[in-house]
């Protein structure tokens, strides 16, 4: 008779498949260790850089920091700080250059907190000037020098690693600024998921950056339409191993102030008193303007002209229609020597792709609420909020508006009806391709402007040619780990199952 209350023996089958999981599970367990730990990425290693934007009305201290393993992939370079220095831009000390330097030492200072003091001596700090500078070197040469050369005293004080303080062109401007908005937007390059959505999209590649300063305007673009009629309006690059032949001009007295300097002069050529009533601003508005001094400007100086007055006085009328007739006249279209131009006789391709405008150009529209809406706000609509806002008594604005300064707010009028006439009558923008301009503050947390472009140029930190990278991310890579560890448990799991069956699944014995 068979012995009753034994347990039956374990067969082999069951052994191996029960060392097998067992092994199997110890194996997915090292794994998924040696994927974590082995591909864990390096401790950071931030480094940081300053650059001095000095523009025409003042200048703005940029600090910048990106981790140094990654200083070669796209997209890493943050700003983390700006102070903007307290008075007028370094062009504005040009009857007291000594104190060019000094003004900046409050925010060298500040960016000296921000900065780890172990890292002052490798941070480079440049300064570049723009255009309030290029025009102080057309009017007096040897002041624009003094200028730089008190600049170049403070900044080798500091104990960051001063790398120069020079005048950039209007083009390396234009350039830089295209650089940087196309830098963060991660137009430049793309990998994996990122690359292949960007190859389905039909829109341009890069965005057009246009840019608006208080002495000039920038305009730059990738053009497939770009002839070789103006060499000197055409830059090559060559970034992450792609080529960009690109469209770039600078009007100089084209910004915003100088504009206005422009259309005051023109408006003298008619007066017959010392009074004038100006459209552009607000009814109500009054300023006065010394004679003497208004001619000595390079963008005024053509127009000099003997007056039998020392003085103008200004009252404002609040006319839109009336202040872009008058600012209309700044843009000379009757003679293009090529097959297009913008105003001046300057050659401009057809517009392509979008636009990110920025400096000035934000920060009007932006004070006259046409950026915060999600798409662009239409021509029609910008149109009839400036020509509102103008319409406003001045008594009414500077209620509304006190805790801005009287200067900067009795010019909002002027400087909205300036960008409607720059972008629709000097660069033809329609109705059509208005939608494609985008007015743009920041870019995550970077400025929109040449700063960061300049910085990246001067660093090195955009190679020509697209650096090797793993094909996958440390993320990916761990993810992808886990995933096939899972299947694997899986598959022995399904393996045991299939080979030996539970108890509880089989069938009792009669």
């Amino acid at each position: 008779m068979p012995t009753t209350g034994t347990k039956p023996k374990m067969s082999s089958t069951r052994k191996i498949l029960l060392i097998l999981g067992f092994l199997s599970t110890l194996a997915v367990i090292a794994l998924i260790a040696v994927a974590v730990t082995q591909n864990k990425p390096l401790p950071k290693n931030i480094k940081y850089g300053i650059v001095l934007d000095a523009g025409s009305s003042h200048t703005n201290l940029y600090v910048y920091e990106w981790p140094a393993e990654k200083e070669n992939d796209t997209g890493v370079v943050k700003q983390v700080e700006v102070c903007k220095v307290e008075g007028p831009g370094i062009s504005g000390y040009s009857h007291a250059t000594e104190k060019a330097g000094p003004s900046l030492a409050q925010c060298l200072q500040q960016a000296k907190e921000v900065i780890p003091s172990t890292q002052h001596k490798e941070t480079p700090v440049y300064l570049g000037a723009t255009a309030g500078m290029r025009l102080l070197r057309l009017e007096n040469e040897s002041a624009a020098d003094e200028v730089l050369s008190s600049v170049e005293t403070t900044l080798r004080l500091a104990p960051f690693n001063f790398q120069g303080a020079r005048i950039i062109t209007g083009e390396e401007e234009g350039a830089y600024g295209w650089i940087t908005i196309n830098y963060l937007l991660g137009s430049f390059k793309q990998s994996g998921w990122k690359k292949l959505l960007h190859s389905l999209k039909s829109t341009s590649e890069t965005s057009g950056a246009l840019d608006l300063g208080g002495a000039s305007t920038q305009i730059t673009f990738v053009s497939k339409e770009l002839s070789s009629e103006s060499p000197e309006n055409e830059l090559y690059f060559r970034l992450y191993g792609k080529d960009y032949q690109v469209y770039t001009h600078s009007f100089l007295c084209y910004g915003k102030d100088q504009a206005l300097q422009q259309k005051l002069a023109r408006d003298l050529q008619t007066v017959e008193s010392s009074s004038l009533l100006d459209p552009c601003f607000h009814q109500g508005y009054q300023r006065t303007i010394n004679i003497s001094d208004f001619f000595k400007n390079p963008c005024t100086s053509d127009k000099k002209k003997q007056l039998p007055f020392s003085q103008l006085y200004i009252e404002g009328e609040g006319d839109y229609q009336k202040c872009r007739e008058n600012i209309q006249k700044l843009f000379d279209k009757t003679n293009c020597p090529y097959s297009s131009c913008s105003f001046n006789g300057i050659y401009l391709p057809p517009l392509q792709g979008d636009f990110g405008a920025f400096s000035a150009f934000y920060f009007v529209m932006n004070f006259l609420n046409l950026t915060g809406e999600a798409s662009p706000v239409p021509l029609n609509k910008v149109t009839r909020t400036i020509e509102s806002f103008c319409a406003r008594p001045w008594q009414e604005v500077k209620t509304m508006y006190q805790n801005i300064k009287e200067k900067y707010l009795s010019e909002y009028c002027f400087s909205g009806a300036y960008i409607l006439s720059l972008l629709e009558n000097g660069y033809e923008f329609t109705e059509d391709n208005w939608q494609r301009i985008h007015f743009l503050g920041k870019i995550g947390s970077s400025d929109a402007g040449w700063t960061l472009g300049y910085m990246l140029n001067l660093t090195n930190m955009i190679p020509a040619e697209e650096p090797a990278l793993p094909p996958l991310s440390h993320g990916s890579y761990v993810g992808l780990m886990v995933l096939c560890s899972l299947v694997l448990v899986s598959v022995l799991l399904f393996a045991w199952l299939l080979f030996h069956k539970p108890k509880c699944l089989q069938k009792g014995v009669v």
